[in-house]
């Protein structure tokens, strides 16, 4: 008996095997997060402790009391966004130009953490605020990314049918990904490295981290109180985080429906039959759910 025998005997069901895939996955990310930063961590709290010790030797005056208390002017004045660096002062985080992005890293659910109300008038408000806000942004960008999907659909329908090439619609696909990696990360690396100071795979790194929505809040930009930003800096960045969601968006939902499509192939292959849905309908052999999907996709919403 083969592998395919025992599998289409077995019937094993697919959430099954997703959520086994899904659990190792998290626990092979969690040892390796564990090796890799397990021994870095153990170090940095070394480096500290000692840094710590040379501190109150070279400031005798300075008792255990006392750097605990200056510990906690410093994190109170990062947390408001001001520099302890010299003899001026800052606006602190809640600008004009500051508060908007954080409404939009409210709404966008990407929560840095570094910058929160404080009063509870601000933190009800931000309550109500992301209540009505995150479906509101949900379906602007999904609507956003349907015209993303429109254009570059059009675009293959027009070129395959003058070039006469079933490989146009896979070069038009593979154009508009690198397109949208250079414009929502290649090139944000490079001004974030240059207005930020980071390298470039630090600013990379945040660029994955603000659109996936992941935001640990480790690297933010337009945060640092002893740098001055242009006017355009925190515009920029606001549109660049809308667009960019809307397309990662795009790209995340292009590659679930691979992962889909791959889940259907092997469970035809080892199960010897087309999936099913959850009405008992073979999947992909509904009519009427087809023509809502093309009729959603192909055709560009319409504007009064």
């Amino acid at each position: 008996m083969g592998i395919k025998e025992m599998f289409s005997l077995a019937r094993v069901p697919s959430i099954l095997v997703l959520g086994v895939v899904y659990v190792a996955y998290v626990l092979i990310g969690g040892v390796v997060f564990w090796k890799v930063e397990g021994d870095l961590g153990q170090k940095d709290i070394s480096v500290l402790l000692l840094n710590k010790k040379r501190l109150l030797t070279t400031y005798t005056c300075l008792n255990q009391d006392g750097l605990e208390a200056v510990a906690q002017v410093v994190h109170d004045a990062s947390k408001v966004g001001l520099s302890l660096r010299g003899n001026y002062t800052t606006d602190g985080f809640w600008k004009f130009t500051s508060s908007a992005v954080f409404a939009a890293t409210v709404v966008t659910t990407i929560g840095y953490g570094n910058i929160s109300p404080s009063s509870t008038t601000g933190q009800i408000f931000c309550v109500f605020f992301a209540v009505f806000g995150i479906p509101l942004n949900m379906v602007v960008l999904n609507r956003v990314g349907k015209y993303m999907l429109v254009i570059e659909r059009n675009v293959s329908d027009f070129l395959e049918g003058k070039t006469r090439r079933k490989c146009t619609r896979f070069f038009v696909h593979l154009v508009s990904y690198l397109s949208g990696a250079a414009l929502f990360f290649i090139v944000p690396m490079i001004v974030f490295q240059q207005h930020e100071g980071w390298t470039y795979s630090q600013a990379i790194y945040y660029c994955f981290i603000t659109l996936s929505t992941i935001g640990f809040g480790d690297y933010v930009a337009d945060n640092n109180p002893d740098k001055e930003y242009p006017e355009w800096y925190s515009v920029l960045m606001a549109s660049w985080i809308f667009f960019g969601l809307a397309w990662l968006a795009l790209l995340i939902n292009h590659s679930i429906d691979i992962l889909e499509r791959l889940n259907a192939h092997f469970k035809l292959q080892w199960g010897g039959q087309k999936p099913e849905d959850e009405s008992g309908n073979a999947e992909g052999n509904n009519p009427n759910t087809q023509m809502e999907e093309e009729d959603e996709i192909k055709k560009p919403p319409i504007t009064q």
